[in-house]
């Protein structure tokens, strides 16, 4: 008979990602704990009543951390018609019309399609009201965008909201127009996500059973520590019921709206920069421009093609940063930025007059310069990078900002030569929270089509492993419980089938998550 919770890891490769012991031959677990790592017969010795668990050559690794996504989204997209990789507007109206069908939804009600990518459509154009009106007549159709930063809407929703040709573009947002000036159904930035929130229900089917499909498919990647990146009241009353009640089978760090939603740690105190029921609200989240495949995002050097000069705009003029900044500060909260401009990147340094002492992350840092840099070292902000854009939008980025720049997208190779903290994310619902996908792009950075955007920023795969797991323990403050396997360290566990490391850069996306414990209980595999 073994005693009870105490675990005996062996049999395959371990990778701790602790510096003081990083290959060990077996790991204790001892409850919620990891209680030892080193040699096997020592452990043995040990735990003589410790439950084997035979690796059989698989590779043992601490639980990967999301350092950005939305949760709470990615599992109500779970309830919305996918147009992921769809490819023409046929595909889009058939997959429509599917998912009203296997749903019997009656006309009138709101229909939403999630994941479409205009630079996968003929033309790269985006839908149009007109499009949505012949696909499902008499439906008020939204469609949000891969990026999650721009949709489209049909005729019926444009009523709801009560766009007109009169209606002016809200500050940081566009209403997209025809030749005569008419609304057509596209919106960007703020005159999607604010118009279309305040036009569509507010409620959400089966939150809470949906809430559960999106935590196994995160741990179904080796997650064991996620984020919603961006709670209004919703969000934020949603996770604060499940971990009340349980339900919660990952640790979720939440970080609120604030703009609309900055009392939202005060209302929920108990849940304050510290985990009750698994979920703790970390800090806040702005944003400071767009999407650099929307061309939305606020950068120095004009993209190139389109309007003569354009370089998208910003979300905030720098006096409002600067009161955002140092609120956070004065509160002692940490400050999530959405940054994928070097212009917004610059903004958002700009506006840090002492270093963050709340480690502040500039999210995607999609075209941070490498000469930026320098400052954000001085400034001690994170930059966690969306490095999976090599392969699903770098030739996009190719087109909008030629090769030298593409190349410099997420500069992570620059970023650990100066020793600078940083994560990886997926953004998640933008795309699944697949681990190892982020592990495959910031080693090989070679777009869909085949073009290498390695020069200069390529980093290994043990320098991308930092970025899921210490670097992710490190930005939420969590150092000395998460991150690496270590003595006394909560046991988050991974169970891989190859060791990341040892394999050829080609196959990373073949290595296959396994089993994912969390505090020494498995929670994902047979």
């Amino acid at each position: 008979m073994y005693k009870e919770r105490e675990k005996l890891f062996y049999g395959g490769p371990v990778l701790t990602m602790d510096e003081a012991c990083m290959r060990p031959e077996a790991v204790l677990v001892r409850g919620e704990r990891i209680a030892a790592v080193g040699p096997l017969e020592a452990l043995r010795r040990a735990a003589p009543g410790a439950e084997p668990v035979d690796l059989e050559g698989r590779a043992l690794l601490p639980g990967f951390i999301d350092a950005h996504s939305h949760l709470v989204q990615f599992a109500n997209n779970l309830q919305y018609a996918s147009l992921t990789g769809a490819d023409s507007l046929d595909e889009i109206a058939r997959r429509l019309r599917e998912f009203v069908r296997k749903n019997n939804i009656a006309p009138g009600t709101p229909v939403i399609g999630t994941g479409y990518d205009h630079n996968d459509l003929p033309g790269r154009a985006h839908p149009t009201r007109q499009f949505l009106d012949a696909a499902l007549p008499g439906y008020p159709v939204v469609l949000g965008h891969a990026s999650g930063h721009m949709g489209c809407v049909s005729s019926l929703v444009l009523g709801q909201m009560g766009i007109t040709r009169q209606t002016a573009d809200p500050q940081g947002g566009r209403i997209g127009r025809d030749e005569a000036g008419e609304p057509n159904g596209y919106l960007e930035e703020l005159a999607f996500s604010e118009m279309v929130a305040k036009a569509m229900p507010a409620g959400q089917k089966e939150a809470r059973e949906l809430l559960r499909r999106g935590q196994q498919a995160y741990l179904s990647h080796g997650i064991t520590t996620a984020q919603d990146g961006f709670m209004k009241q919703a969000e934020a009353q949603l996770l604060a019921e499940a971990a009340r009640a349980g339900e919660l089978a990952l640790d979720v760090v939440g970080y609120c709206d604030m703009k609309e939603n900055a009392g939202l740690p005060g209302r929920l105190p108990e849940f304050r920069q510290r985990y009750s029921g698994r979920f703790k609200i970390g800090g806040y989240k702005i944003f400071l421009d767009g999407s650099p495949q929307g061309r939305t995002a606020w950068v120095t050097t004009p993209y190139l093609g389109g309007e003569a000069g354009y370089v998208g705009y910003p979300i905030y003029t720098d006096a409002q940063v600067r009161e955002f900044v140092g609120a956070a500060q004065a509160e002692g909260m940490q400050l999530l930025c959405h940054c994928n401009g070097d212009a917004a990147a610059a903004q958002f340094l700009a506006a840090h007059t002492v270093p963050s002492t709340q480690r502040n992350v500039m999210i995607h840092a999609q075209l941070l310069r490498p000469d930026q840099l320098p400052a954000v070292k001085a400034a001690g902000i994170i930059p966690s990078y969306f490095v999976a854009h090599t392969w699903y939008w770098g030739d996009t980025h190719i087109r909008n900002f030629g090769l030298e720049r593409a190349r410099n997208i997420s500069p992570a190779a620059d970023t650990v030569r100066l020793g600078i903290p940083y994560t990886f994310h997926m953004d998640s619902p933008v795309l699944p929270p697949d681990c190892m996908d982020i592990l495959y792009c910031a080693v090989n950075r070679r777009t869909k089509g085949g073009v290498s955007l390695a020069a200069g920023q390529q980093i290994s795969a043990l320098e991308a492993l930092r970025g899921l797991t210490v670097y992710g323990a490190y930005q939420y403050h969590e150092e000395g419980e998460k991150g690496s396997l270590a003595p006394g360290k909560t046991a988050d566990l991974v169970l891989l089938s190859a060791d990341p490391t040892a394999v050829e850069a080609e196959e990373l996306r073949s290595v296959r998550v396994e089993a994912t414990y969390k505090a020494g209980e498995k929670v994902y595999g047979a």
